[in-house]
């Protein structure tokens, strides 16, 4: 009779977890060098479109608000970058400009391997920051 050897279930090491970023400067300094320009572009496309927003670390990646209401957030992965909170107002109307990207709701991805559209990202900001400053003049 052959004997059973009995294997023991390999041990798997965890990643290496770095610390949360605490500000937008650690958050892009953390990211893969080949998405920095991008990510710095997408930042600064964000700030001009929103100059009065205030800018932070919120569920991990960078978000915008203001008058206390959400505008943006962005962040990166492998493949993306991402840009979260755009409106479904917005993305209905701008169906056939946004095609090109895959969207989920109020999510659009933005390839890493092409350049991102910094006019469009504009236009979604402006368009987030009026429906922000419509909804809060509409509660005063």
């Amino acid at each position: 009779m052959a004997s059973k050897t009995t294997k023991k279930p390999a041990v798997r090491k965890a990643a290496a977890k770095t610390a949360p970023a605490r500000t937008v400067d650690e958050y892009l300094a953390a990211a893969p060098k080949d998405k920095r320009a991008a990510l710095t572009k997408l930042r600064s496309a964000i700030k001009a479109a929103a100059p009065r927003a205030t800018e932070s670390i919120s569920y991990g990646i960078v978000g915008y608000k203001q008058s206390g209401e959400r505008v943006v957030y962005f962040g990166y992965w492998k493949d993306h970058i991402a840009l979260y909170g755009t409106s479904g107002r917005f993305i209905k109307t701008h169906a056939a400009e946004l095609r090109p990207y895959a969207q989920s709701k109020g999510t659009i991805q933005f390839p890493s391997d092409k350049p991102l559209p910094i006019g469009l990202v504009t236009k979604i900001v402006r368009a987030r920051v009026a429906e922000v400053e419509g909804a809060t003049a509409g509660s005063r």
